[in-house]
């Protein structure tokens, strides 16, 4: 069963579509390379169209209606948006879920020192890389401090024309002969994956401590005092993520393509806001989540195993005039779902590591996998069969391009999503997302083709009756 190639298809409105689709996909890629900053850029996308916080909706009193907008926000770092139906919560909802973290490397609390004059910042890699891929490229430092009188500062360095950029270095070819006999994971040590921030001495003066030797980390101090108030201490209520310095880019002489960082999971989270941001009328509760920590294993209070959704929903049903747990469990049972996550795309240059009847390709469309997981399932959501015929239907209806795949031959390796998590309260969840090339690299690949059918899927799945 072979999928066309959707380019074919595309007329001249199609095509301007597409494009406009993708020009904002790579502004909200830019705006949004970390979690906090992925809620920040989908806040003020809502607030223009019109949704209100769960706070404001709660202080406003009023009862919850069809129509009406609300979105939650945990910790700055998932968040919860929902278009009200015409049918009560209990009936269930259709929700598109994804996730805005991605693998980058971060800041350790008590990162600073310098080793024979030259700084650096300890660091700690985040979710699975390949760390020799993070060595002598350029690099932005992103994040927030927060200080003692509850103020927290943002920062970003790296990513303006003018700004300095940092890097990781790595041994030079002509001496690393025993380097290069390592094993892949070992090339590069998760320790020495340290960021070299500066290497130039503090001016010596009256007010310079005599008994300083580490002058280049106390020049370094000195600037981050000037910009942003911080003391040495503040470190540890920091929270700074490195991630690849410069802007999305289209790819290939034919500008066909999106190169990027963090675009798994962020193909499918901004094209997920862009569908309910879109729907206008829906019979079923429209859904959107974002969470955090799914690179980690979806833990801790932002991720998609804490109760945030829960609560969030228990809060809705309340506003709709009864606190029933009985009719929470309902919402959460009769619920249909989207994981959206990405699919691996198949690489020729790597074709031994797919069996090509079961890949999923550029330009085919919106990927379902039916399960994931590694080896026998591992971890796995399987799909059942009835679900995946109700989707054929919408996705048809609806003139989506879609295609079918799982990641990678059986026994070579595999992977997971939220799906599972989400299919613990009896709902039909599927994996549903966009293929990528160079997946979890610092620089990843999509085809403006799948993010556009991406878009159309979820908005006619969160349409859907």
């Amino acid at each position: 069963m072979s999928q066309e190639n959707v380019w074919r298809t595309y007329s001249p409105s199609a095509m301007e579509e597409l494009e406009k689709v993708n020009r904002e996909y790579k502004l909200c890629l830019d705006e949004g390379k970390t979690e906090r900053e992925c809620i920040d850029t989908s806040v003020e996308r809502l607030v223009k169209k019109g949704y209100k916080s769960l706070e404001a909706v709660k202080e406003a009193k009023q009862p919850l209606k069809s129509g009406d907008k609300v979105y939650a926000v945990c910790m700055n770092k998932a968040i919860a948006v929902f278009h009200i139906g015409r049918q009560p919560l209990s009936e269930g909802m259709n929700i598109l879920g994804a996730h805005i973290d991605s693998p980058r490397i971060d800041i350790k609390q008590n990162p600073l020192y310098e080793n024979d004059e030259l700084a650096y910042l300890d660091t700690h890699y985040y979710g699975g890389i390949k760390k020799y891929q993070w060595v002598t490229i350029p690099l932005a430092l992103h994040g927030v401090i927060a200080k003692k009188d509850g103020s927290v500062v943002k920062v970003n360095i790296g990513e303006k024309e003018d700004d300095p950029v940092f890097v990781i270095t790595d041994l030079l070819v002509h001496l690393a002969a025993k380097q290069l006999e390592k094993k892949a994971n070992e090339v590069i040590e998760g320790e020495k994956l340290d960021l070299l921030f500066g290497s130039r001495p503090i001016e010596k003066d009256e007010t310079l401590d005599k008994e300083e030797k580490d002058t280049v980390k106390a020049n370094v101090m000195r600037l981050l005092k000037e910009y942003y108030d911080m003391e040495e201490a503040d470190f540890a209520s920091a929270e700074l993520e490195i991630v690849p310095a410069g802007k999305a880019r289209d790819c290939g002489i034919d500008r066909s393509m999106v190169l990027a960082y963090g675009q798994d999971d962020r193909v499918c989270s901004f094209t997920s806001l862009f569908a309910i941001l879109d729907v206008e009328d829906v019979e079923k509760t429209a859904c959107c989540i974002l969470v955090d920590k799914e690179e980690i294993g979806s833990v801790g209070a932002t991720g998609m195993h804490s109760r945030f959704f829960e609560n969030v929903l228990a809060e809705l049903i309340a506003l709709e005039g009864s606190e029933s747990e009985l009719k929470l469990r309902r919402a959460l049972a009769n619920s249909r779902m989207l994981s959206s996550d990405v699919s691996a795309a198949y690489d020729p240059m790597f074709g031994e590591a797919f069996e090509k009847r079961s890949s999923a390709f550029f330009g085919k469309g919106l990927v379902f996998n039916k399960f994931t997981g590694s080896r026998g399932k591992g971890g796995s959501n399987d799909a059942n069969a009835e679900y995946l015929a109700k989707l054929r239907k919408v996705m048809d209806d609806a003139q989506v391009a879609y295609q079918y795949a799982e990641l990678g031959k059986v026994d070579v390796g595999g992977g997971g999503t939220i799906a599972y998590i989400m299919a613990n309260y009896g709902m039909e969840v599927i994996d549903s997302g966009v293929a990528v090339l160079s997946m979890h690299a610092p620089w990843e690949i999509t085809s403006k083709a799948d993010v556009y059918e991406a878009y159309k899927g979820y908005k006619a799945f969160l349409t859907a009756k």
